[in-house]
């Protein structure tokens, strides 16, 4: 059986549209914009828009929908929620749609749109997202959010262990020297998870805003099998 390829990006920089085409990607932004999206389908949201300027954010906002929006971690001062996993409880959004846009993450979903998959990844749903992954044809694409086009930690260790799981399988081959750089940060960072990613510049960040609260929950593993996929521009859980 021919396997199939697992690349990396670490940076919206570095992402290739033509490549890809026909790929499955796997859009990371572990603090929070991913785990936020996990979370609340695993409380019950019927839908997410992904937007990608805060203009897109303050006209859904006008039109009457529920709206999570911030930059650098801020909560913009139109929307309803900021991007922590905590806003989205199921008393607020149990079978609602919510516009979405973050500083990173739903930035890069537009970018990767010529994909054949789109899917959000995080560690709360990542057992349930490898085995969807291995249930598919096409090769995958491991797309970190980083930082404003710059590397991170968070995502790329968290790219390093979904990869570590879809090598392990034997079902993929890769000749992509940032795959591999992800396993071996995993392999650095697993045995302690939450002190190394206290290394992150983005976990300083939220702690200088107060926003660090959640941290812990987005190094949850498998909080959730709900699988976000983007169906015609929106997320839907992927079993509808």
């Amino acid at each position: 059986m021919k396997k199939r390829t697992l690349e990396t990006c670490f940076s919206p920089a570095m992402y290739e549209p033509e490549r890809h085409k026909g790929s499955l990607v796997v859009i990371i932004d572990i603090l929070r914009a991913t785990s936020a999206i996990c979370s609340a389908f695993a409380n019950g949201v019927k839908s997410i828009i992904p937007v990608e300027s805060i203009g897109e954010a303050r006209d859904y906002k006008n039109r009457g929908y529920l709206v999570a929006a911030e930059r650098d971690g801020i909560i913009l001062d139109f929307a309803d929620f900021g991007n922590s996993p905590f806003n989205f409880t199921r008393d607020k959004i149990e079978g609602k749609t919510i516009v979405y846009s973050t500083t990173n993450g739903t930035g890069i979903i537009k970018l990767a749109s010529s994909a054949a998959y789109i899917v959000i990844g995080s560690f709360l749903n990542i057992t349930a997202l490898t085995r969807w992954l291995l249930e598919k044809d096409q090769d995958v694409i491991l797309f970190c959010a980083g930082w404003k086009n710059r590397f991170n930690l968070e995502d790329s260790v968290c790219a390093g262990a979904f990869a570590e799981k879809l090598m392990n399988s034997r079902q993929f081959d890769t000749i992509c020297d940032s795959t591999k750089a992800a396993i071996d940060l995993w392999g650095l960072a697993k045995d302690d998870l939450r002190r190394y990613i206290d290394k992150a510049a983005h976990r300083s960040r939220l702690k200088a805003n107060g926003l660090d609260d959640c941290i812990d929950f987005c190094l949850t593993p498998d909080y959730t099998d709900k699988i976000p996929v983007i169906k015609d521009g929106v997320l839907v859980d992927n079993i509808l």
